[in-house]
């Protein structure tokens, strides 16, 4: 068990009420992540953050940390939902139970 932690998100948001200043928020989020210390194991991207991956500006920075070291795990039911499994790399789809495992060997989890 690594002492980084895994990050999960949930929404193509960050935050809510406001989905402007969410969609601002959120990029300013993976633009960041790339600088700070430590980086996150894992990063899993449930329900509508899929949505995330297909922007090209956080697909860059998502490709960032994967050559940090950070592993990207994406809901294959949620892909399928928003109709994107052909935009989405095929090595970064997950499934329920990998989702689960990793959460619950993680030493910290931080929600999004």
């Amino acid at each position: 068990m690594s002492d980084k932690p895994v990050f999960v998100f949930t929404s193509k948001y960050l935050g809510s009420e406001a989905d402007d200043l969410g969609d601002i928020l959120i990029r300013g989020l993976f633009r960041n992540l790339t600088k700070v210390d430590p980086k996150p194991q894992v990063l899993i991207f449930l329900n509508s953050s899929v949505e995330l991956l297909i922007s090209p500006e956080i697909q860059e920075n998502l490709d960032i940390l994967e050559k940090q070291g950070t592993k990207i795990l994406v809901c294959g039911t949620c892909v399928d939902y928003f109709e994107l499994r052909d935009q989405i790399r095929s090595d970064r789809l997950s499934n329920m139970g990998k989702i689960l495992t990793t959460i619950s060997n993680a030493s910290k989890v931080i929600n999004f």
